[in-house]
């Protein structure tokens, strides 16, 4: 004789059915200033450190200024220089401007030839070049002078904008270089009580957030304890990782009591749904099918679960709503509840 068959049964009750989309991301701070060096040296001073907390205009690091002061003292000598020229260059052409205008007077008092008053007129107007062209190296002069005072200025490193140091990449006495771009000195995150966390969120559940949606994470430094937050936006840049498609949702976070760090590892819960007192299955009971049968549908909705009643297994189509991949709410059909819904078969059949 066959076996009789058992089933695994499953009572339908009443409760909340909550749809969530799980990623994992990685807190920051809103604003991350890289502080860098536009000139190169070394590093003679340092002010601030890790977690050392900045002003913007402080001063942070100091680069050895004595290679710069030269060449601003230089650089100063030459536009003194360069003033004198222009200066003794406007002498000789005023004298050369009073040669002229003398022997234009005497040409036409035929005292002297046309000769000698061309060659007079012609050296006026080389001496009028001559100043225009100490003029511009007084302009040059000053040029290199600002330039000199600016990269003089640079060996001072301000810090860009409130905040707190969270990194520091130079040693005194270690000598940055500039040439190709600049060195990093410090990172600056402005403020750690407001953060963000940036999520990889697979892209078959990225259209079903938007804006504003609640968010639930976890930090390994703090197990048990949930933070919220609120999506600001979603990224429309693919993030692709073994071919694998992602987008990044950005979430704000609170965090006044300073708990969270940059770099921590969140786990990410976001509310999409919510079904309050319902009734609910197991996900189970919908896929369950005895043998021999075939598994109705005649929407994408409406499915059908097996309740056993007596001895008797008996099919009710369901409407069913939301999942939070365990239980399913279900919006109608012929359940009431502590019906037993068969979930599998254990023996027999």
């Amino acid at each position: 004789a066959a076996d009789p068959v058992s089933y695994r049964t499953s009572e339908v009750d009443r409760g909340d059915v909550v749809s969530r989309v799980s990623a994992t991301g990685s807190l920051a701070a809103l604003v991350t200033v890289e502080v860098g060096s536009q000139i190169s040296g070394r590093i003679q001073s340092l002010f601030a450190d890790f977690n050392s907390q900045v002003k913007q205009g402080q001063l942070i690091a100091k680069i050895d200024s004595s290679l710069y002061t030269a060449a601003s003292q230089q650089a100063r000598a030459n536009l003194l220089s360069a003033r004198a020229s222009l200066e003794r260059a406007e002498v000789q052409s005023a004298e050369a401007q009073r040669q002229a205008v003398r022997a234009r007077q005497l040409a036409e008092q035929k005292l002297i030839s046309e000769n000698d008053r061309d060659a007079a007129v012609t050296n006026a107007r080389a001496s009028q070049a001559s100043v225009s062209q100490a003029k511009a190296e007084v302009e040059r002069a000053r040029s290199a002078l600002s330039q000199a005072d600016t990269n003089l200025r640079y060996t001072d490193i301000l810090a860009p904008t409130d905040g707190i140091v969270i990194s520091r990449a130079v040693n005194v006495g270690q000598t940055v270089a500039a040439s190709l771009q600049a060195p990093v000195l410090f990172t600056i995150a402005q403020d750690l009580r407001e953060m963000e966390v940036h999520t990889n969120v697979a892209e078959s559940d990225i259209g079903r957030l938007e804006a504003d949606m609640p968010v639930q994470f976890t930090v390994d430094a703090y197990p048990g304890q949930a933070f919220s937050g609120k999506i600001r936006e979603i990224r429309n840049a693919p993030q692709i990782l073994q071919n694998v498609v992602t987008y990044d949702a950005v979430i704000d976070v609170d965090n006044a009591d300073l708990k969270l760090k940059p770099g921590m590892t969140a786990s990410v819960s976001i509310t999409i749904d919510r079904a309050e007192d319902v009734l609910r299955v197991p996900n189970a009971a919908l896929r369950f099918q005895p043998p021999g049968t075939e598994a109705g549908r005649t929407r994408d909705a409406e499915r059908a679960v097996w309740v056993l009643r007596g001895k008797e297994l008996v099919r009710v189509p369901v409407e069913t709503g939301i999942s939070d991949g365990t239980m399913t709410a279900i919006k109608s059909g012929d359940l009431k509840l502590d019906d037993a819904v068969v979930t599998a078969i254990t023996s027999g059949g």
